[in-house]
């Protein structure tokens, strides 16, 4: 496993922008492929982005497709969410998580093995 820690949540106005960053611990950052989901309390967490170890690949839910884009730093052992054009129902908790493996249910909760303690985002009207 690796550990997790998110930043760079807060407040923002509707059609600001924020970035998040996920900084991971250990020296195989590398070879985890990684994640964003968010959760409103109360329902499941939500598939937000996905990348691959190498970059190569990213994957986005609907909702956020053409607003948000996930990058990484390998050699700053960092994920990032760039997020535009919030709206106020982005508002929630975002986490990051970590796995070696990246199978089909990718957008599953549930299959990923690390997570950090999540960011706040709230988007005002």
């Amino acid at each position: 496993q690796v550990q997790l820690v998110e930043s760079g949540g807060g407040l923002v106005q509707a059609g600001g922008s924020l970035r998040l960053s996920c900084a991971a611990s250990g020296r195989t950052f590398s070879r985890y492929h990684m994640a964003w989901f968010r959760q409103v309390p109360g329902k499941e967490r939500e598939f937000v982005a996905a990348i691959t170890w190498s970059g190569s690949s990213t994957y986005y839910a609907d909702s956020v497709k053409g607003r948000f884009t996930i990058s990484r730093d390998n050699a700053k052992n960092t994920v990032y969410l760039q997020m535009n054009t919030l709206k106020p129902e982005d508002t929630t908790v975002y986490y990051c998580a970590a796995d070696p493996v990246l199978g089909r249910y990718y957008s599953d909760s549930y299959s990923w093995d690390s997570w950090g303690q999540g960011t706040q985002v709230t988007v005002s009207s």
